[in-house]
C-alpha cells in the first residue's frame, strides 16, 4: 500500500491540497474483495441499499411500462425519463451545495422518506385505475426534484461510512448492490407486470424507502468519518466548478459520462421498443432484456473490486469499448444474440461507470467533493433528460435499430476525441501495433 495525493494551485483555487489517500498498488488478495463489508456502519448501509435497489429497478421498470401501456409511445416513455431527470439539469449543482454543507446522513432520512410519500401516491393512483400519463410524469419530476440531493449525498457518504482507505473498494460493493438490484428487480416486476400490474411494484418501492430510512437511523454516528461542513460562502458553487475544471482526472471522466448518459444510458426507450415491436415479447421479455444488462454489470461491478489501480485511460478506453459494443446489439437478428450481447454491454459500461466515479471521487478534495459529484451526478442523471426523449424521437423517426446504433455509436466517438485531445496534450499517447498482421490501436498514460 502506498499514500499518494492530487495538490491544486493554492492561488488559483480556495481549496487545500487534496489529502493523501492510502490506496492499493497491487491486485487485492481475493478474501479482500469484499474488504469494505468488514466495516460495520458500511455493513448495515449495503443491506438497506440492497433492498432500497431491487425495489427502485422494480418502479423504474413498471412506471416506463405502465406509460407504454397508456400511450403506447416510445417518445413518451423518452418523457418519463426527461421528467425524472430535468430537475438534475435544472438545480443538481445547488444539491452539491447543500451536501458540502449539511449532515449527508440527515439529508437521505429526509430524501428517502419524501420518496416513499411519492412511491405510496403513484400506487393509490395506480392500483385506483384513475392513473394517467400526466400523473405519472408529475411524480417522476418530484422524484427528481428529490434525487437532486439525494443522489451526491448517496455517493459521498460512502467516504464518510469507511473512511478513505477502502473508499474504491466500497464504491464497487456499491455498485455490484446497484447492479444485483438491476438484475432482481426487473424480473420481479415483469412477473408482477403480468400477474397484478405495475401498481404493486410502487407499493413495494414505497415500504422499501421507509426501510432505508430505518436503516440510516441504525447508523453508529461515532464512527464516521465525518469532514467538518464547508462554511456558507459568496461563490462556492462557482469555486467548485473551477476546481473541478482544473483537473484533467474529473473533467475528462464527467465529459465522457455526459455524452455516455445522453446516449448510452436511455436503454428504456429502446428496450421498451424492442420487447414490444421488435421481438414481441411483451412486459416479461422487457423484464428479461433488462435483467441481462444487469446481469453483466453484476460481473463488471465484482471484476472492479479486483482492479489494483485506476488511471484516466482506464475510463477513456472503457467508455469506448461500450459504445461499440452497444452499437453492435442494434445490428443482432436474435434474442438469444439480442440478450448476449446486453450482457455485454452491461459488463463494459458497469466497469466504465465505477472506474470513473471512483477516479473523479479520489481526485477530489473532501471539502468540496459534495460539488464535485454534484456536478458528475448533474451529467449522469442529466443527461439521461435530454437523451430520453431524443432517443424516443429517433427511435420513431428512424427505427430501432438505428437508435441502438447512434445510442453507442456516439459515446464511441466520445472515447475517440477525448483519446486524441488528450494525446495532443502529452497526457496520453496513441500507439497502432501490428499484431497477427491485424493493427491494434493501444493507449499509454503519462500523466494522472
Amino acid at each position: 500500500m502506498v499514500s499518494t495525493s492530487t495538490t491544486t494551485k493554492p492561488s488559483t483555487l480556495a481549496f487545500p491540497p487534496t489529502e493523501p489517500l492510502t490506496i492499493a498498488t497491487e491486485r487485492p488478495p481475493w478474501r479482500h474483495t469484499f474488504i469494505a463489508l468488514s466495516v460495520p456502519n458500511f455493513r448495515i448501509w449495503t443491506a438497506g441499499n440492497l433492498v432500497a435497489m431491487t425495489a427502485g429497478w422494480m418502479q423504474r421498470v413498471a412506471q416506463d411500462w405502465l406509460v407504454l401501456e397508456l400511450t403506447g409511445s416510445a417518445t413518451a416513455v423518452g418523457i418519463t425519463v426527461a421528467m425524472q431527470f430535468a430537475p438534475m439539469l435544472m438545480f443538481g449543482l445547488l444539491g452539491g451545495v447543500l451536501v458540502d454543507r449539511f449532515s449527508k446522513r440527515m439529508l437521505m432520512m429526509i430524501t428517502q422518506s419524501t420518496f416513499a410519500v411519492l412511491s405510496l401516491g403513484l400506487a393509490a393512483l395506480t392500483l385506483s385505475g384513475g392513473v394517467e400519463a400526466w400523473m405519472v410524469w408529475a411524480i417522476a419530476f418530484a422524484t427528481g426534484l428529490v434525487t437532486v440531493i439525494d443522489n451526491p449525498a448517496r455517493q459521498v457518504i460512502v467516504t464518510e461510512l469507511v473512511g478513505p482507505r477502502n473508499l474504491r473498494n466500497a464504491i464497487s460493493v456499491n455498485s455490484s448492490v446497484f447492479q444485483l438490484g438491476g438484475m432482481i428487480g426487473p424480473a420481479i416486476a415483469g412477473v408482477l407486470l403480468l400477474a397484478v400490474g405495475a401498481g404493486w411494484a410502487f407499493v413495494i418501492n414505497g415500504i422499501a424507502c421507509v426501510l432505508v430510512v430505518v436503516m440510516l437511523s441504525m447508523l453508529r454516528t461515532a464512527d464516521m468519518h465525518r469532514s467538518a461542513p464547508a462554511p456558507r460562502q459568496k461563490g462556492a458553487l462557482r469555486a467548485g466548478l473551477r476546481y473541478a475544471a482544473g483537473k484533467p482526472t474529473i473533467i475528462w471522466p464527467v465529459f465522457l459520462v455526459a455524452v455516455f448518459a445522453v446516449f448510452g444510458l436511455t436503454m428504456p426507450v429502446l428496450l421498451a421498443t424492442y420487447a414490444s415491436e421488435v421481438f414481441h415479447v411483451g412486459a416479461g421479455g422487457y423484464g428479461l432484456f433488462n435483467s441481462m444488462v444487469a446481469v453483466g454489470a453484476l460481473v463488471g461491478a465484482l471484476l472492479s473490486t479486483r482492479r489494483a489501480n485506476i488511471r484516466l485511460r482506464t475510463v477513456v478506453i472503457g467508455v469506448g469499448v461500450t459504445g461499440i459494443v452497444q452499437a453492435a446489439t442494434g445490428l443482432m437478428p436474435s434474442i438469444a444474440t439480442f440478450a448476449v450481447l446486453l450482457v455485454g454491454v452491461g459488463l463494459s459500461a458497469l466497469l466504465f461507470q465505477t472506474a470513473s466515479n471512483s477516479l473523479v471521487q479520489m481526485s477530489s478534495n473532501i471539502g468540496v467533493r459534495g460539488r464535485v459529484m454534484s456536478l458528475y451526478v448533474l451529467v449522469l442523471l442529466g443527461g439521461q433528460a435530454i437523451g430520453g426523449p431524443l432517443m424516443g424521437w429517433i427511435v420513431q423517426t428512424f427505427g430501432v435499430h438505428i437508435g441502438m446504433l447512434v445510442s453507442g455509436g456516439m459515446p464511441a466517438l466520445a472515447a475517440l476525441i477525448a483519446a486524441v485531445a488528450l494525446a495532443r496534450r502529452g497526457q496520453l499517447s496513441l500507439h497502432v501495433r501490428v499484431r497477427h498482421h491485424v493493427p491494434m490501436l493501444s493507449i499509454d498514460h503519462r500523466v494522472a
